[in-house]
């Protein structure tokens, strides 16, 4: 789940550029040293009927992801950018993502500083503002902004 600024910053810029795509930008991370960071950008259809995109469809889709990134010009220098599908482990970032996927497992930590910050159980969805999930029988609901990161926890027996 994007949560520095950059990442914020990088996010917002891909976004503006998406809806002219038909793309969701589901997340982005800037991991790596200062100098050649690895930009990671996550995407799928932004039409949630669609099976989820394909490699030949991320392939076509770089170009423009790349040239965003390149106009908004966030570092000094060279960087290197990942981009690729969301995956099993889907991070959720958006309200509509708490909602379109209720009813999935999922892992979720807090910012919080005092008391319980990780959560593994069943997304119940978005309730006034709050990710509500359900642990060991108990529901938990979560401010929305107070969500550090969200991601679906696969389930390889299915």
């Amino acid at each position: 789940m994007a949560q520095t600024p950059l990442e914020l910053e990088i996010v917002a810029a891909l976004e503006a550029e998406a809806v002219k795509h038909d793309i969701d930008v589901v997340d982005v991370e800037v991991v790596g040293a200062k100098r050649a960071p690895i930009v990671r950008v996550r995407i799928d259809h932004a039409n949630e009927e669609l099976d989820t995109i394909s490699l030949d469809e991320i392939s076509a889709q770089s170009e423009w992801v790349n040239a965003v990134i390149d106009e908004l010009d966030p570092f000094p220098d060279s960087f290197v950018l990942e981009v690729s599908s969301p995956g099993m482990a889907r991070p959720l970032r958006k309200a509509r993502d708490f909602e379109r996927f209720a009813g999935e497992d999922v892992q979720l930590s807090t910012k919080a500083t005092e008391g319980r910050r990780k959560f593994t159980g069943r997304l119940e969805g978005l309730f006034d503002g709050n990710v509500r999930v359900t642990c060991d029988g108990e529901q938990f609901d979560i401010p929305l902004d107070q969500v550090k990161s969200c991601k679906i926890k696969p389930n390889y027996d299915a």
